[in-house]
């Protein structure tokens, strides 16, 4: 395939212009770097097709001067939009749902938003894909809760893209930089769409992480616990739980999962998740990982696992020295940024625990951003 056309616009792309393979050997050279003198690096696991893997799609809407509607992504630094009706590694149908709704606004008079004077009604558009089936959610994130001929749009929709199974008005009044805003209003269908991930069901709300490369993903899942050794005889913490993927997969096989997260929406989905899946031995707590640590450090809480999947800032230095005093044997961790991941295992390292193996994923082909699986094991 083709180097993409906006690469010099949109900027989202590092490694436009490389081929895969050359993809994979910088990603690998740059994680040696970095972590090869904590433990076994592994090769770095790539995708037998890296183009259009993203099931999430997020597009900003404006307009110029002479009226033409753009939507797509700001360029790199900036809040100016480069309009973008192809891309490479979006999901074609997902590509196909905002190219749908730039032609109809045009029918339906609706305004794209105007950062500057405030002006305008449609701001974003964000599209989930189930992968596992062919279920679609369209968010639009508006300036009002109000959306002039709602019914009708969403039919000319569907009609284009019937694989569309939800779409939901995402408030946002505010002057923000956020694309959501906090309220949803569902304006056709359940609200939410429905994926399968090492065999579980989970639930995908508007608000709610949820890994934008499934296929991937489902290796990472995998990967983390083997590392984790997981029996019915363990209890495991999963911090930064999300919509509770992680530890659910981790409670087939354990005595007892504990799910940490910050974000209420995403506790609300893992809830279900966990009722959806029958798993009765995982419970959830809606509280920011590291006070939920420290409060269990204190009360000399034992834990035989943690799982921890942190946002691309790494962990706290709280967090790993509350989990140090736990003292499990081992310690699953799943990074976003080896630069943070290495300087949490310099913090490990240092405090009784030795890195058996890291494993590297490709999760964001032609960009440079890399998933690492690292695993923690307390030296006796």
């Amino acid at each position: 395939m083709e180097a993409c056309k906006y690469k010099k616009k949109c900027g989202g792309c590092d490694y436009q212009g490389l081929t895969y393979e050359e993809q994979l050997e910088k990603k690998q050279r740059h994680v040696n770097r970095l972590l090869k003198k904590y433990g076994k690096v592994q090769r770095i696991v790539g995708m037998k097709d890296p183009y259009h893997y993203r099931h999430k799609v997020n597009a900003a809407f404006t307009y110029t001067r002479a009226g033409k509607i753009l939507a797509g992504t700001y360029k790199e630094g900036t809040h100016d939009v480069v309009d973008i009706p192809e891309c490479q590694i979006e999901n074609l149908e997902c590509k196909k749902v905002i190219n749908t709704i730039k032609k109809l606004i045009k029918s339906f008079k609706i305004k794209t938003y105007d950062e500057d004077t405030g002006y305008g009604l449609l701001r974003h558009v964000m599209v989930r894909k189930s992968y596992y089936n062919d279920e679609i959610m369209v968010v639009l994130v508006l300036s009002s809760p109000i959306l002039p001929s709602k019914n009708n749009f969403v039919k000319a929709l569907r009609k284009e893209v019937p694989q569309i199974s939800t779409v939901v008005i995402n408030v946002n009044d505010k002057n923000t930089s956020m694309v959501l805003g906090e309220r949803n209003i569902t304006i056709y269908g359940k609200g939410f769409i429905e994926d399968k991930l090492c065999g579980l069901t989970f639930r995908i709300s508007p608000s709610s992480f949820y890994q934008v490369n499934p296929e991937q993903t489902e290796k990472i899942y995998y990967k983390a616990m083997e590392y984790a050794k997981v029996s019915s005889k363990k209890t495991v913490i999963d911090a930064y739980c999300g919509t509770g993927t992680i530890g659910l997969v981790a409670s087939k096989n354990a005595k007892e999962v504990i799910g940490v997260e910050l974000n209420k929406d995403a506790v609300k989905d893992a809830i279900i998740n966990a009722k959806k899946n029958n798993m009765r031995n995982i419970k959830f707590y809606n509280e920011d990982a590291t006070e939920y640590m420290l409060k269990a450090s204190s009360k000399k809480q034992k834990t035989d696992v943690i799982i921890m999947d942190p946002p691309r800032s790494g962990s706290t230095e709280e967090f790993m020295a509350a989990a140090v005093k736990m003292s499990p044997n081992r310690i699953s961790y799943v990074s976003c940024n080896p630069e943070t991941l290495a300087r949490d295992l310099e913090y490990f390292t240092k405090n009784g625990y030795e890195v058996k193996e890291i494993t590297p994923y490709d999760q964001f082909p032609f960009t440079k951003h890399i998933e690492c699986v690292c695993c923690l094991r307390k030296v006796d």
